[in-house]
């Protein structure tokens, strides 16, 4: 293997959104042996570079799940909005549905009400730890802010009256499965968007280049890598392109099954360090 992709939440981060020292060192040595490392995650630039930078790794990252491309020195390499029509379809449909949405953006993040972004991550959060206290879950809620930096604005349609701005992801958020699978099943079969999720309470729009698998294998062929000798881990089905164009896909143990069932390999859970379990897995054989 000559590079290694990572997806973040769920894979390189544990559940308290850190990368752990076990993980860390497995990547150094990595990079010590001339082994390129790469980042590929659905959160925005900053959001991902955060907890990178707590441990001091510096790698190139791919957000927004292929939207942009950033070099290890922060230019952005490449790019791939939306539509703004098919945006502005996906936009109208969920505020009818009264699905809440978060529109990433070439200014940021955006969302119309701070109240009802803490609800959504309280209510998300009450479902997957129901024994957790009320304190703590807000507190937790809280923390979404110091990860991803969002503007609030009064109507999402201002975005679309500003010529200039790209709309690179959208994402909407909701405990009501079936309105999620109805909203999936509409635009389905829309040519301007490619719909994945990183998680059961979600569903994630980008446009069809806008996928980690395409935007990997371009970066990797820029570096003179074939995809053959690429290394990649996740979690979730916005990580499937990038796991099946790999040489070696890599399943974490936390993952869904539909994913630990595509992938030859399956390492531990993001709480047992599976990102470096994997690396040293594969440094053996080689």
């Amino acid at each position: 293997m000559k590079l290694i992709a990572t997806d973040l939440d769920g894979t390189l981060l544990n559940a308290k959104g850190q990368v752990s020292l076990e993980n860390a060192r497995a990547i150094k040595r990595a990079i010590d042996l001339g082994i390129k490392v790469v980042v590929a995650t659905g959160r925005s630039y900053g959001a991902a570079s955060k907890p990178l930078k707590e441990v001091e790794l510096i790698a190139p990252v791919i957000c927004l799940n292929g939207a942009n491309t950033y070099s290890e020195k922060m230019e952005l390499l490449r790019e791939a909005p939306l539509d703004k029509a098919t945006a502005r379809e996906v936009q109208l449909r969920c505020e009818q549905e009264g699905i809440y949405i978060e529109l990433f953006t070439s200014d940021g993040v955006y969302s119309t009400s701070r109240e009802k972004f803490i609800q959504v991550m309280i209510d998300i959060l009450q479902t997957a730890n129901p024994d957790m206290s009320e304190e703590d879950i807000r507190r937790d809620a809280e923390k979404r802010f110091q990860n991803e930096e969002v503007h609030f604005i009064e109507s999402h349609d201002l975005l679309f009256e500003r010529e200039f701005l790209q709309i690179h992801k959208i994402l909407a958020f909701s405990l009501d499965n079936k309105k999620l699978k109805d909203l999936h099943s509409i635009f389905d079969s829309n040519p301007g968007l490619a719909i994945t999720s990183s998680g059961e309470v979600n569903l994630e729009f980008n446009h069809p280049d806008a996928q980690k698998g395409i935007a990997l294998e371009e970066l990797a062929k820029n570096m003179g890598i074939e995809m053959k000798d690429v290394m990649t881990l996740g979690d979730n089905f916005n990580d499937v392109s990038m796991l099946k164009m790999a040489g070696r896909g890599v399943a974490m143990g936390n993952a869904v099954e539909e994913i630990k069932a595509l992938c030859q390999y399956t390492t531990k859970s993001n709480d047992e360090h599976g990102v470096a379990y994997a690396i040293e897995e594969m440094l053996k054989e080689l």
